[in-house]
């Protein structure tokens, strides 16, 4: 079937606001946010980008709706689940959606008009800490504690200039190499007695990271 056969196919599919949010999302995961504009999603669907304002008023208000496609791709904490636990299966699988979905690192929390789906998984957390007897003040503490850990993780993980261990070796011989050896030896015992291990991997550092964060956050909460 010709390139123009599939257009035309494409356009005789309702532009509904679920088709348009879904090649929204594609686009950004595929070329980060900056990949996203009313024209290029026009293209995408095989429409006008003026089609798409019947839906969304402009770009941001298709951003608020893929944001809000992410939130709805992480687990809620259920309803009289132990809190600790909860919030380390919620960390978790904000993780995991952060990492198939990269441009969304800086935007989950930015958002002045939220979806459905951000503003349950927001109100879900808070109603999981106040549930287990952590007043407003305690709950608003931890839930940014964890968020900073976790997005804060995320966008490190992102930015790292390696993936396995030989790029491990070949940037640490690119990074020293300028400076007299033992310049710095703490660095170096570092990479060379940790991070080059072998299955060394920086994203196992994560849960190892949230655990020392609950774990302390439950001995504020048993403490008050």
């Amino acid at each position: 079937m010709s390139t123009t056969s599939t257009a035309k196919s494409r356009r005789r599919l309702p532009l509904t606001r679920e088709r348009v949010l879904d090649a929204a999302m594609k686009l950004a995961d595929g070329g980060g946010i900056e990949a996203l504009s009313m024209r290029k999603l026009g293209q995408a669907l095989g429409v006008e980008a003026m089609a798409l304002y019947y839906h969304f008023a402009n770009k941001e208000r298709v951003i608020d709706g893929i944001v809000d496609l992410v939130f709805g791709e992480i687990d809620l904490p259920a309803s009289g689940a132990d809190w600790k636990a909860a919030m380390r299966r919620r960390a978790i699988s904000v993780r995991d959606a952060l990492g198939r979905h990269r441009w969304a690192i800086g935007l989950m929390e930015s958002r002045t008009n939220p979806g459905p789906a951000n503003l349950r998984h927001h109100d879900a957390v808070i109603g999981c800490l106040r549930a287990a007897g952590f007043d407003m003040a305690a709950a608003a503490t931890a839930y940014s504690l964890l968020d900073a850990y976790v997005y804060g993780f995320a966008l490190t993980k992102m930015n790292l200039p390696f993936e396995t261990t030989t790029d491990i070796a070949e940037m640490a011989e690119t990074m020293l190499e300028p400076f007299p050896a033992g310049e710095y030896p703490n660095l170096a015992a570092f990479i060379s007695e940790h991070a080059m291990k072998p299955g060394y991997d920086f994203a196992d550092e994560f849960e190892v990271g949230l655990d020392v964060i609950l774990d302390g956050l439950e001995r504020a909460h048993d403490r008050a």
